[in-house]
């Protein structure tokens, strides 16, 4: 059956959608309303790109062997997935909230700037923590 059966892979989409559900869990709790886009969305409590590559990166790990080039690249692509999340995407997260009050202050002379920025675009660190410690919990359990 190809990919299908493919136990890593499906271990990574599990660790990933466990996160979003989480997301969607979360969101509710402290907003009191259901947000199911929040199911597709980025940013938030857990990361789920921590949570895949990490989950990815366990599995590999524990069937390869923590000593296989399979491993190794794993490793590198999860710490540069979450480093990515907690720095370069949540400064622009944090860029884009300073320019959609700049619109919002200067469109009082009728200029249509179109779309707001998306603001939730990255990670706090515990977010990406967050994601990482349940992708290890998957990625053990699974393996």
């Amino acid at each position: 059956m190809g990919i299908f059966s493919n136990k890593i892979l499906g271990c990574a989409l599990l660790a990933w959608f466990v996160a979003q559900l989480l997301k969607v869990a979360i969101d509710l709790l402290l907003k009191r309303k259901l947000n199911i886009s929040r199911m597709i969305g980025a940013g938030g409590m857990p990361s789920s790109h921590s949570a895949m590559v990490t989950a990815l990166a366990v599995a590999v790990g524990r069937t390869e062997g923590a000593a296989s080039v399979l491993f190794a690249m794993c490793f590198v692509l999860a710490a540069i997935v979450m480093y990515d999340a907690a720095g370069v995407r949540r400064e622009t997260g944090e860029q884009a909230k300073i320019i959609n009050q700049m619109v919002e202050n200067w469109i009082d002379d009728g200029t249509d700037f179109g779309r707001e920025l998306k603001e939730l675009v990255g990670h706090t660190p515990l977010e990406v923590f967050a994601g990482a410690a349940l992708g290890l919990a998957i990625g053990f359990i699974m393996f």
